[in-house]
């Protein structure tokens, strides 16, 4: 399991835990799962898929994967 927050300038729209995520990435869909090497992303239009039960639709964004925690800026 890793920590997880999903972002916007207004609110916080998810912050847990979780063991794997889906990602739009500007270069093609990833997946990030638990100790994962560091990753930094544009993320397009799409959505955001955690451990296939959570789903988050975003316009764009950028996620960004280090220490084990997973932050997204995300455009909705």
């Amino acid at each position: 399991m890793f920590h997880m927050i999903v972002v916007n300038p207004q609110r916080v729209i998810f912050e847990g835990e979780a063991s794997t995520v889906f990602l739009q990435g500007d270069e093609g869909e990833f997946e990030v799962m638990d100790y994962h090497g560091p990753v930094l992303s544009l993320l397009r239009k799409g959505k955001i898929v955690i451990d296939e039960k959570k789903q988050i639709r975003i316009r764009g964004g950028v996620a960004r994967f280090d220490h084990n925690t997973l932050v997204v800026l995300a455009e909705l």
